[in-house]
């Protein structure tokens, strides 16, 4: 069969607020070959991912990325390792192709997972999906007490396990920041696995993020995450030697597989967080994967948008036991709770496990979401490139 479209659409929360949220508009994808469809999610800024995929040729490696998908044929999973690399070699100095093509990845694998009707991690070698312990992903509350009460809520929910970030970390004092993450820890309870996210705070100040050290052990943090900005190898390593229990984590600002294997080599991190709606797709993320098992670096899914996303992030690493946990956000602005018809859902143990059914095993709720689609249209020359398609299954 043959890829025949590839639709994007944009959707929007009727406010976007200055915090950092994901989950607040999204790109899904659809992708039709052979009587068959396939949705993806790119983890991106809409309007520009469709730019990427539209825009006219600036030369012979600065195509757009549907000049190097449309027409091709789809039969097995080295197909669509094909199209991506296709993709790679005609969009090299189209910097946002990675990002637009990780949604068409997505959506290659669960066009191609219903049509043979298994699951995607099945077609990615995996015999099996392990259940995997996720975290509650949440933003730091404005003060102590509202993190306190964030922890407790979680644990009431069943998490053994959350992540806090962002909010006012690395802006006030150390002080401040201490009694965030103490607040944190109470809430949470001494048993629970606690996780910090700086969310790149401290650029490359490796002074200021160490200054935050003795607090995160006192508090037994398992992970402080995104100290640094992605690519600030030096100063990872550096903070790393002084870190102790604590692991540094990063990594989901990779946009290819090579941005991650240089974390794994050479920032001293002990896990890899990366977004497959970032990275160029399950496909690249797979890879990156099987990497960070050789190099004894854990694998952990990024994730802070919808569970069509969140599926597809987790396939990378379904078949690794002994890789255990997985990020769950837990305060999803209600695009992306309507994006999906299905959902992950914890079990009575406090896990989650991937969807049996073919293909990523979610369906997008086309009637929910016309209420946030985004009218968008892009001319050239008064040549139309793109106009929003009707969104339909």
């Amino acid at each position: 069969m043959q890829i025949e479209a590839v639709d994007f659409f944009y959707l929007s929360m009727p406010q976007i607020l200055d915090i950092g949220d994901g989950s607040q508009d999204a790109l899904l994808v659809r992708v039709a070959a052979g009587g068959y469809v396939g949705w993806g999610e790119c983890e991106a800024a809409p309007l520009p991912s469709i730019a990427s995929l539209v825009c006219p040729m600036s030369h012979s490696a600065c195509k757009p990325v549907q000049a190097s998908v449309l027409g091709q044929r789809l039969e097995s999973a080295d197909d669509i390792v094909r199209i991506g690399n296709l993709v790679r070699a005609n969009s090299m100095d189209l910097l946002q192709a990675d990002h637009t093509l990780s949604g068409i990845d997505m959506a290659l694998w669960d066009l191609l997972g219903r049509r043979l009707q298994e699951p995607v991690y099945r077609l990615l070698g995996y015999p099996r999906a392990y259940p995997k312990l996720p975290y509650a992903s949440m933003l730091f509350g404005d003060t102590p007490q509202e993190t306190l009460e964030k922890g407790k809520k979680a644990r009431q929910l069943g998490y053994r396990a959350a992540k806090f970030g962002w909010g006012p970390i690395g802006l006030g004092t150390v002080q401040d920041d201490t009694d965030q993450f103490m607040a944190a820890r109470e809430g949470l309870g001494e048993d629970g696995i606690l996780l910090i996210d700086a969310g790149t705070v401290w650029k490359e100040d490796v002074d200021a993020a160490a200054l935050r050290l003795p607090a995160l052990q006192a508090c037994q943090a398992t992970w402080l995450e995104e100290p640094f900005v992605s690519g600030a190898l030096d100063a990872y390593r550096r903070l790393a030697a002084q870190a102790g229990p604590v692991k540094l984590a990063g990594g989901e600002g990779s946009h290819n597989f090579h941005m991650a294997q240089h974390m794994i080599d050479h920032a001293g991190i002990g896990y890899i967080q990366i977004d497959a709606g970032r990275i160029g797709g399950i496909t690249v993320a797979k890879q990156v994967a099987d990497y960070a098992r050789q190099r004894g670096v854990t694998y952990v899914n990024h994730t802070f948008t919808s569970h069509l996303a969140l599926s597809a992030s987790l396939q990378p690493y379904a078949g690794l036991e002994q890789d255990l946990i997985c990020e769950y956000p837990v305060e999803l602005k209600s695009l992306a709770v309507e994006l999906t018809r299905e959902h992950i859902s914890l079990d009575e143990d406090g896990l989650i496990r991937l969807p049996e059914r073919p293909g990523l095993g979610m369906t997008p709720n086309t009637e929910a979401l016309q209420k946030y689609l985004v009218d968008v249209e892009i001319r050239v020359n008064g040549r139309l490139l793109y106009t929003t398609p009707p969104l339909t299954g």
